[in-house]
């Protein structure tokens, strides 16, 4: 699978939370997220292990009751089944990817 760069297919998930998945495999998936400054993602877990890179803004996570702040050019890895939930504190353009592949997101 190949992507080329448009700005169609974006899913609004959330107010102020659109994603769109890039490519996906049969293992894994690469989702493009947009936050608008001051997008609420509430606490929740999934069966997906994600790991993320912020290319701009900044994200507030609350990680298994950790905060953290994630700055431009910072990554993670959030596990399998941890509780987390996320403030876009500006407006933040992230890539993460999803294994098992995110289904929803497609």
């Amino acid at each position: 699978m190949f992507y080329k760069k448009n700005n169609s297919g974006y899913i609004e998930k959330l107010p102020g939370l659109n994603i769109k998945t890039l490519v996906h495999g049969e293992r894994t998936s690469f989702t493009e997220m947009i936050l608008k400054k001051g997008t609420l993602v509430p606490l929740h877990k999934h069966v997906h292990e994600q790991t993320g890179y912020m290319v701009k803004g900044k994200l507030l996570f609350n990680i298994n009751g950790e905060e953290i702040l994630a700055e431009s050019g910072d990554s993670w890895n959030i596990g399998s089944n941890i509780e987390h939930s996320a403030e876009a504190i500006e407006d933040t353009l992230l890539i993460e990817v999803f294994s098992p592949v995110r289904e929803d997101y497609l």
